[in-house]
């Protein structure tokens, strides 16, 4: 049977078919839909779990007992997993480990571009990409074969274009492979220096028997046609490839770590002349002149964002690109949502002019006009070390500087950050923007939600009580649509000599389903002072000045009515 996937679907599809029992990740975009549709097969154990560090350590724990698991994440949070990926490519498998990271070339949905190739060459573990969803559910499950033969983990690397296509794939039945048992081994399993130091000469050994054996590999293929160009490509760009160029003759690679070298030289003997194709970093490039084959790649694409079969005519066959029309259209930015808890929040950090370092969350459109309240962004959880950093360069900052963090990521990574804050004698204040959801990457739920990945009720993680086990001794709720509220308490806390925590509890509004009183609006009442457009909700419209409500778009949160002097945007 055949259905129309996703690549992540498919990727999840193949770890079901494969006989996994245990999958983990951290949502993140592109690569969340892999384990919502692994939570969809009763067979596998399924967890959102706190951040990708503990996902991937919970998934060798699993591994090292005998089942087959999956890992995913998205390139970002591979930097946050890195530390157990290292150190599990020295430990070795058991039951086969399947990790699943999927990159952002363009940055649709990230702060960065990041090349995850260059953790399976550091981490010394094989890589495969598949360029289509049904290639996803094929090289994932062979990833869980090539695990367990050679004793390591396996990356399938994916990015946004195949993570979020769609293509037909061929449907299989599930596969229980034999059943394995954990056997203690402390020279296998405990890396103490004396017993990695072993284990890393096991290393060696492992990627000379894969690097010969990807040689014979039939996912790395060869098809010969006219051999005056031939191209080196993988993932998604061997599609653009044979959009571009269906007559030139293609090695396309399915294993990119190690390489087929055998296979590559082979290649480059038959074809005039050589190129690489590849999106982002030069990996396959720079290893195909190492071994001395003349080939051309980055001197003629570029080292950042994505491909396209258009810009690879361009390069290659010299047609230029369709222009894109150049209308006069209006910008249309990422705003929040109507009705979102945040929107509350910015506008009083900005009528307060305070320094606000922030995080990754729907909360980090606070940055963009007409808000305008957000100062930086980093990374997970950085926004709380990075008060307290400012605090402690300039001691006048302390009161004028705020963290701002979502339930979510103050969980995955913000705890430690508040425990430096209170250890280290710091006044930081710092925002809580609890919505009750993992609302960027589309409402997943997390520890401090109260139901799992399945919507089973668990126990969920009292906020409150957390920070003032850190040792904070003011910790505040507020909802954020009383505003004034707001500001009393933003105004006392950071004005403390003591750090406090604030957590402004609102739930997303795509989940609360509260009933609400339509908002009466009233034009002839409205004194075109604007300071409702402050609040940037794409609701209220500006018609020559005044304020008119879009009933299509508002969500009658009622925000509007609380700034509103002139009671021109009154609740019925």
């Amino acid at each position: 049977m055949k259905k129309l996937l996703l690549g992540n679907e498919a990727v999840a599809r193949g770890a079901y078919e494969a006989g996994a029992t245990v999958a983990t990740a951290y949502p993140g975009t592109p690569s969340t839909e892999v384990t919502e549709a692994a939570a969809k097969y009763d067979e596998i154990y399924c967890e959102w779990s706190p951040n990708e560090k503990v996902a991937l350590e919970v998934a060798i724990g699993a591994s090292f007992a005998g089942a087959r698991a999956l890992c995913s994440m998205k390139h970002v949070g591979l930097n946050v997993a890195a530390d157990p990926l290292y150190t599990a490519a020295y430990t070795g498998v058991n039951g086969g480990l399947v990790i699943l990271v999927a990159d952002d070339p363009g940055m649709h949905s990230s702060q960065n571009e990041q090349d995850s190739r260059n953790h399976a060459y550091g981490a010394h573990v094989p890589l495969l990409e598949p360029s289509d969803s049904a290639e996803s559910l094929a090289y994932t499950k062979l990833a869980f074969e090539i695990s367990e033969k050679y004793d390591t983990p396996v990356i399938v690397r994916m990015t946004t274009r195949v993570a979020h296509s769609r293509s037909l794939v061929e449907i299989g039945q599930r596969v229980m492979p034999e059943k394995r048992t954990f056997n203690k081994d402390i020279e296998k399993y405990v890396m103490m220096p004396a017993m990695a130091r072993k284990r890393r000469v096991n290393i060696e050994l492992r990627e000379k028997a894969l690097r010969e054996d990807a040689d014979l590999l039939d996912i790395n293929t060869m098809e010969l046609k006219d051999l005056a160009c031939g191209i080196i490509c993988s993932d998604v760009v061997y599609r653009y490839v044979r959009e571009a160029l269906p007559d030139a003759s293609v090695l396309k690679l399915g294993m990119v770590h190690p390489l087929p070298e055998k296979l590559i030289a082979e290649f480059a003997q038959k074809v005039k002349k050589l190129y690489v194709i590849e999106e982002l970093d030069p990996f396959i490039e720079t290893r195909v002149k190492a071994m001395g084959i003349k080939c051309i790649g980055k001197e003629l694409f570029p080292a950042y964002g994505e491909l396209s079969a258009g810009l690879i005519a361009e390069k290659l066959l010299g047609i230029p690109r369709k222009a894109v029309p150049e209308a006069d259209l209006p910008q249309r930015p990422p705003v929040l949502c109507p009705g979102c808890p945040h929107r509350a929040v910015f506008r009083v950090l900005n009528k307060l002019k305070l320094n606000v370092m922030g995080d990754i969350g729907c909360y980090t459109l606070g940055a963009l006009p007409p808000l305008s309240a957000m100062d930086a962004c980093v990374c997970m959880g950085a926004s709380i070390g990075m008060a307290l950093g400012m605090e402690k360069a300039d001691s006048t900052l302390a009161s004028k500087t705020v963290a701002v963090i979502g339930d979510s990521t103050f969980i995955h990574s913000g705890i430690t950050g508040l425990a430096d804050i209170v250890y280290n004698k710091g006044q930081s204040t710092v925002l809580i923007l609890d919505n009750s959801i993992t609302g960027m990457t589309g409402h997943q739920h997390n520890p401090a939600t109260g139901y799992t990945i399945k919507m089973e009720p668990t126990r969920a993680v009292d906020l409150e009580a957390l920070a003032r086990a850190l040792g904070v001794e003011h910790v505040r709720v507020v909802d954020p649509f009383n505003m004034s509220e707001l500001e009393k308490i933003l105004r006392e806390e950071t004005a403390r000599p003591d750090p406090s925590v604030i957590i402004a509890r609102r739930p997303c509004a795509l989940i609360d389903k509260r009933e609400r009183k339509p908002i009466d609006f009233m034009p002839e009442k409205c004194k075109k002072c604007g300071l409702c457009f402050k609040l940037g909700c794409p609701a209220i419209e500006n018609v020559d000045g005044v304020a008119v409500v879009n009933t299509e778009l508002c969500n009658y949160c009622g925000l509007c009515s609380g700034v509103c002097k002139f009671g021109a945007l009154g609740v019925e």
